[in-house]
């Protein structure tokens, strides 16, 4: 178990003295959101960064709105409770059904992955396709910022419930996996998209899989690089950006460390230490 009140005390001292120097909060059900993070060590190498991942209550893309609603308060109760600076919603079906809620909540920035993700799909092409869980897919949230943005772009919507949990068990290469793809690319490929949205910060993982059944001339969006470009673009705004160097990124999870320790080594490249939270915890200790 990694001890994190030598780290905690830092931040806090950050978050009063130096504002730009506190972290930046991401949080997903899982590892999905390794992948915003990658991008965030890319484009923002001098940001700290907490991670919290909710892989106790894994996969979202089940879950009723209100549900994620509650996951999502208790999180960023945690994750405000560490000091951070601003949150980075790394998953889809919180960005789709509780973020607009929790802005109005929470007093800190809150970006999600959907707006940069649907700004950056209208950029590739005109016949848009978006895998994603069950309940981004039914909110729509794609297809409404998609089109508010461009109205004249036709988007296709498909749920892919086994995705995560294959992803989450390191599943990635098996047979059955590229068969499940196969599935859900199928109505979307008889509709001839030209674009494939990532709507699940979980489905990079799968590039390689996807890649191999797409036709070569369908583009991929990531909205994990977009996102990150989007919280460059506020940091600066608000006068945030952190200009000395970053303290070790602190990972924690509502499930087993160890389980997510395993999966983040070949996402990452390195082994993290995680920590074990619980995050409806914080919120019992502010009544």
């Amino acid at each position: 178990m990694y001890s994190s009140s030598i780290f905690e005390r830092n931040l806090d001292d950050f978050s009063a003295l130096e504002p730009q120097r506190a972290p930046i909060g991401i949080f997903d059900s899982g590892v999905g959101g390794l992948t915003v993070l990658r991008q965030l060590y890319r484009q923002l190498p001098n940001e700290s960064i907490v991670y919290f991942g909710d892989t106790a209550r894994l996969p979202y893309g089940i879950r009723s709105q209100a549900e994620i609603l509650q996951f999502t308060r208790e999180i960023l109760t945690w994750l405000q409770q560490q000091g951070v600076k601003m949150v980075i919603m790394a998953c889809n079906t919180s960005s789709a059904l509780a973020l607009e809620t929790v802005r109005h909540e929470f007093s800190i920035p809150i970006l999600g992955v959907i707006l940069p993700g649907a700004k950056a799909a209208v950029q590739q092409g005109k016949r848009i396709g978006v895998i994603a869980t069950p309940a981004t897919a039914k909110s729509n949230a794609y297809k409404h910022a998609i089109l508010e943005i461009a109205a004249d772009v036709q988007v296709w919507q498909v749920g892919c419930p086994e995705f995560v949990p294959l992803i989450e068990q390191n599943r990635i290469h098996d047979p059955y996996t590229a068969e499940v793809a196969r599935a859900y690319l199928k109505p979307l490929l008889e509709q001839e998209i030209d674009t494939l949205v990532h709507g699940c910060t979980h489905y990079p993982h799968l590039t390689p899989v996807l890649r191999s059944l797409l036709p070569s001339q369908v583009q991929l969006v990531d909205p994990a690089v977009h996102v990150a470009a989007a919280c460059a673009q506020e940091l600066d705004l608000l006068g945030l950006r952190n200009t000395y160097l970053p303290l070790p990124t602190r990972f924690a999870v509502s499930g087993c460390p160890q389980q997510f320790s395993q999966s983040g080594v070949q996402w990452l490249g390195y082994t993290p230490m995680v920590e074990e939270v619980c995050t409806d915890t914080a919120i019992s200790q502010l009544q």
